[in-house]
């Protein structure tokens, strides 16, 4: 259990970067997380509401949703209204001696305000302005919201997610939130390093939709050179077999066999070393196209094993093999804990570490969420 709140403790790789998150909800705040854990100074600005995310519960802790809670630590917090003149001259003070802007507005809203990125180039000119739209700014669906369920459904995701002869399915997590959140932390990071030759800022764009596109691996590069549609696969891969969940006499489990020797590996630890040879079953193209068969086999052989025992003997072995844990079970795991993949700070927090390990300035964690935020005294 990571336990790392001593501010004493060197600050990462990104110590010194000031860095403004105005953005709410997911993909920006993440954003803002991944670049605090790794030593940057983070203000999170909320509107007097405050970010929607403190309601999206239960649970809460003192009134604050967990959801809110997991993407907001390393931050320290104020409010102010951007839409009048005074929180607008407030931001540009803060401004002054940021390096990164982050912000999630609907595109135009920065504009209306005087706020867009020409208008603050000018003004500074080191500054890098990170924006995580739904769509980007123009093109036909430019400027429109983006939410990641239908995003999903939109980049094709929710097509290829759910079982054969079923109904396609969200993905049981905001993946493509999370995965824009992490290209929108690595456009800064990338301009952060071209500013240091050019001492230019400039304008870093992290879309949704772009994001959701980008996830569509290995299936777009399937369609590209076949021209087949995917469809629902359930859990088996659709390149690779066997790479799919099976039961076994107690827990489910999963085999991801990439290769021949891990099949062959797998065949005599079952004791069937019959299917390694047979030529359905010995080369990878030949598994995949005879995946039917080869599922029936495994079944039966698979049926007298016990999936724990199972999988720890095949990850022994060099065979990619875990049973189907639950989230409790996942984040109660011994290499969880011996990862340090579970941080605390003080007595009310508790959530995910980084998983971006470095050797020499590793992630701290310094703050937690800021749940009370003061309102900034524009007069002062």
């Amino acid at each position: 259990m990571n336990t790392d709140s001593n501010p004493t403790t060197p600050q990462g790789a990104l110590q010194g970067i000031r860095v403004i998150d105005l953005s709410r909800v997911l993909g920006g705040p993440y954003c803002g997380q991944i670049l605090g854990d790794h030593g940057a100074d983070v203000l999170k600005v909320e509107p007097p509401q405050g970010d929607d995310t403190r309601a999206w519960g239960p649970p809460f802790r003192h009134g604050v949703a967990s959801y809110y809670l997991g993407l907001n630590r390393n931050k320290l917090g104020m409010q102010l209204d951007l839409a009048g003149a005074a929180g607008q001259a407030v931001l540009l003070g803060l401004l002054e001696g940021a390096d990164v802007l982050i912000e999630n507005f609907k595109t135009g809203t920065m504009e209306k305000w005087g706020l867009g990125y020409e208008n603050l180039a000018q003004r500074f000119p080191r500054l890098i302005h990170c924006r995580v739209s739904g769509f980007g700014a123009d093109g036909p669906l430019g400027g429109l919201a983006g939410y990641d369920a239908a995003v999903q459904a939109l980049t094709g995701i929710m097509s290829v997610n759910g079982e054969s002869g079923g109904e396609p399915l969200r993905v049981g997590l905001p993946v493509v939130d999370m995965v824009t959140g992490l290209n929108a932390a690595l456009g800064v990071l990338l301009a952060l390093q071209e500013r240091a030759r050019s001492g230019k800022g400039q304008f870093v764009e992290a879309s949704l939709f772009d994001c959701g596109l980008s996830l569509l691996h290995p299936h777009a590069a399937n369609w590209f050179l076949d021209g087949k549609n995917p469809g629902l696969t359930g859990n088996a891969h659709p390149n690779i077999y066997p790479y799919d969940a099976f039961p076994t006499r107690s827990v489910p489990v999963f085999l991801a066999v990439g290769n021949d020797r891990q099949f062959s590996l797998l065949c005599q630890h079952l004791q069937t070393e019959d299917l390694a040879r047979d030529p359905r079953f010995s080369q990878a193209g030949a598994r995949s196209v005879h995946r039917q068969e080869l599922r029936r086999l495994l079944e039966q052989a698979l049926a007298q094993h016990d999936g724990a025992a199972l999988a720890e003997a095949l990850m022994q072995l060099g065979v990619p093999c875990a049973p189907i844990l639950s989230v409790d079970a996942a984040l109660q795991h011994p290499h969880t804990r011996h990862r340090e993949m579970v941080v605390r700070i003080g007595e009310d927090y508790t959530g995910i570490a980084s998983p971006i390990k470095l050797s020499r300035t590793p992630a701290t964690y310094r703050h937690a969420p800021p749940t009370e935020l003061p309102s900034h005294d524009s007069k002062a």
